[in-house]
């Protein structure tokens, strides 16, 4: 399994309830621009429209080499591939108060793409600063560790 792009900024900005794995629909210029790493998730987010899951606003680089048969859109929505009592689950969840779906990043599981996908609940501000302490600290300790050896 070959990591492609990870969703570092998520973890920063939200708590992860419970991880989904969904495949994605690519065209195949999108699939080369992903074999070669131009992929960005910092913005993106999925939502639920008419029982399918959307991938909206990853940016997949626009391959270079593709020709005329390729779209020129790198934002374009994208649809995933779930279960249907995945999606149903998920459902009941995101109609809850401040829950949200955001993919955790983009990844090869034999020849095919696959997306982690998390439910999510927004952290507050004092949650991050707890999560910044708490790096720092671990930062510090690993670092007089080291010194120690």
């Amino acid at each position: 399994m070959k990591t492609i792009t990870y969703n570092k900024y998520a973890l920063f900005e939200y708590f992860v309830l419970e991880k989904y794995e969904a495949g994605i629909v690519l065209e195949g210029a999108e699939v080369k621009s992903l074999r070669a790493g131009n992929c960005n998730l910092k913005e993106a987010f999925c939502f639920i429209r008419n029982g399918e899951v959307t991938l909206k606003n990853a940016h997949i680089a626009v391959y270079d080499k593709a020709g005329a048969f390729s779209t020129k859109e790198s934002k374009r929505d994208r649809k995933l591939l779930m279960h249907r009592y995945e999606i149903d689950k998920i459902v009941g969840k995101i109609n809850e108060k401040g829950y949200t779906l955001i993919p955790l990043s983009l990844y090869f599981k034999d020849s095919l793409i696959k997306a982690e996908i998390a439910l999510c609940k927004g952290k507050q501000n004092y949650d991050k600063k707890r999560t910044i302490a708490e790096r720092d600290e671990k930062r510090a300790l690993e670092r007089q560790i080291k010194e120690y050896r």
